[in-house]
C-alpha cells in the first residue's frame, strides 16, 4: 500500500481528494527513519489568512500590498499624530478624580467651619470675609490638631451612598424616572422631582446624624466610626439611641425644609450646569480652527475641550446653588441641630467650646428669630468659608488643566 501524502503539503491546497497532479505513487516515509529535515517537506503550518487576526506570534497580517514608505515619513507621521486614546482616557480619569478629590476631601474643612458658623446663633463675628474664616480655622487646628476640621468626612460619604442607593431602589420599584430625556414633558419632570423628594426624606435622619458629627467639637468627641451615622440615623427614626432634650424637633417638622432645600438645590444646579455647558460648547464650536502646522496644539486643545467644559459647568452650578441657598441652609442646619445636645467650637476665636441651646418652634419661627436677633446678615454666617472652598476648587482645576496641557504637549 503506497502513501497518499504529497511531497509538499501547502495547507488548504490538499484535502485528500484525487488530483491529477498527485496521481503517481509516493514512496512511504517512516517517523523512525526520517530526520527532522525530512519532516519539513510535508509538515507545514496553515497559511495566514489576509484580513484575519495574526496567526503567528510576531508576524503581521497585511491586507493590501503597500509601497515602502520613504525614509523619515514615519517620524513625521508620529509627530503629527494626536495624543493616543489611552492617554486621553487617563487624562479624563485624572481630571475627574482631581475634581472629585477637591470637592469632597480638600473642601471638607471649609464645610465643617461653615456649618459651625451657621448653627452658632450667639456668635459676634459672622465671618463674611475669607480672611477671618482662615484665621479662626488656623486657631482651631492649632488648638485641637489637624483632625479638628476633618471630622465627619466619612459620614458625608455614607449620606451620599444612602442617597444614591435610595434613588436607585425607588426608581426601579416605581415608574418615577431617574433621568430626564431630551424630549421631556411636564409629567416626567414632576415625577423626577417627586423621586428626588422621596430620596431626601429617606436620607434625612442620616443627614442629621452626619451634621452632628461635622459640627461637634473635637475636644468632646469619642472618635465615632463610619457606621455610627447609620446607627444614629435609625435611632433618630425609632426614637432610641443617643439621648436628646425636649427641644428636639420631630422628623416630620423637618421634612418640608429638607425637601425644599434639596429640590431647589437640584433645580438650580441642574439649570446652571446645562446653561454653562451649552455656552462653553457653543464658544468652542464657534472658535476658529488652526491649520495643519498646529495640529498638535489642536489635538491638545480638543482633548481639554472634551473634558473641562463639564467640570467647569459642574463647578459653576454648585457655586450658584450654594450661594443662592445659603440663608435657607442656615435655617435648615439650625433646625436639625436643635435639641441634640451638641457642643461646637467657638467660631469667634477658635479656642473655646459652646453649647447649642436654641428653642425654635419651626421653620418660620427660626427665620423670624434670626432676622430679629442677628439681622439680615445672620443668615450668611460663615459665608467667607464658601469663598475659600470654591477658590481652592477653582485653583485645583486650573492647575490640573495646566499639568495635563504640558503632559500632552510633551507626549
Amino acid at each position: 500500500m503506497t502513501s497518499r501524502r504529497p511531497d509538499s503539503f501547502e495547507g488548504l491546497g490538499y484535502r485528500g481528494r484525487e488530483d491529477p497532479s498527485f496521481s503517481g505513487g509516493y514512496s512511504g516515509r517512516s517517523f523512525n527513519n526520517s530526520s527532522s529535515s525530512d519532516l519539513q517537506h510535508w509538515v507545514t503550518t496553515p497559511p495566514d489568512i489576509p484580513g484575519s487576526r495574526n496567526l503567528h506570534f510576531g508576524d503581521g497580517t497585511p491586507q493590501f500590498e503597500t509601497a515602502p514608505a520613504p525614509p523619515g515619513a514615519a517620524d513625521e507621521a508620529q509627530s503629527a499624530a494626536p495624543p493616543s486614546e489611552q492617554l486621553n482616557r487617563f487624562a479624563g480619569f485624572g481630571i475627574g478624580l482631581a475634581s472629585l478629590f477637591t470637592e469632597n476631601v480638600l473642601a471638607h474643612p471649609c464645610i465643617v467651619f461653615r456649618r459651625q458658623c451657621q448653627v452658632n446663633y450667639h456668635a459676634r463675628c459672622y465671618h463674611l470675609s475669607p480672611l477671618t474664616a482662615i484665621s479662626v480655622m488656623y486657631n482651631v487646628t492649632k488648638t485641637q490638631g489637624p483632625k479638628a476640621l476633618w471630622k465627619g468626612m466619612g459620614s458625608t460619604f455614607v449620606v451620599q451612598g444612602v442617597t444614591l442607593g435610595t434613588e436607585g431602589i425607588i426608581s426601579e420599584c416605581t415608574p418615577l424616572p431617574r433621568e430626564l430625556s431630551h424630549k421631556w414633558n411636564p409629567k416626567q419632570v414632576v415625577g423626577h422631582l417627586v423621586l428626588k423628594g422621596l430620596t431626601y426624606v429617606v436620607a434625612m435622619p442620616f443627614y442629621s446624624a452626619s451634621l452632628i458629627e461635622t459640627v461637634q467639637s473635637e475636644i468632646i468627641r469619642d472618635n465615632p466610626g463610619i457606621l455610627d451615622c447609620v446607627k444614629e440615623g435609625i435611632g433618630r427614626v425609632i426614637g432610641m439611641g443617643v439621648p436628646h432634650s425636649k427641644r428636639l424637633l420631630p422628623l416630620w417638622n423637618l421634612v418640608f425644609p429638607t425637601v425644599l432645600h434639596g429640590i431647589l438645590h437640584y433645580v438650580i444646579s441642574s439649570s446652571v450646569q446645562r446653561l454653562v455647558l451649552y455656552l462653553l460648547r457653543r464658544r468652542n464650536n464657534g472658535s476658529p480652527k488652526h491649520s495643519s502646522p498646529d495640529s498638535q496644539t489642536d489635538a491638545v486643545q480638543s482633548m481639554l475641550d472634551s473634558y473641562f467644559p463639564e467640570l467647569m459647568a459642574s463647578f459653576a452650578a454648585s457655586l450658584c446653588a450654594d450661594v443662592l441657598l445659603f440663608p435657607l441652609e442656615t435655617v435648615l442646619h439650625r433646625l436639625h441641630i436643635q435639641g441634640t445636645r451638641t457642643i461646637i467650637d467657638n467660631t469667634d476665636l477658635g479656642f473655646e467650646v459652646l453649647p447649642i441651646n436654641t428653642q425654635y418652634e419651626g421653620m418660620r419661627d427660626c427665620i423670624n428669630a434670626i432676622r430679629r436677633e442677628e439681622g439680615t446678615m445672620g443668615f450668611y454666617k460663615g459665608f467667607g468659608s464658601i469663598v475659600v472652598q470654591y477658590s481652592l476648587h477653582a485653583s485645583v482645576l486650573q492647575i490640573t488643566k495646566m499639568i495635563y496641557s504640558m503632559l500632552l504637549r510633551n507626549t
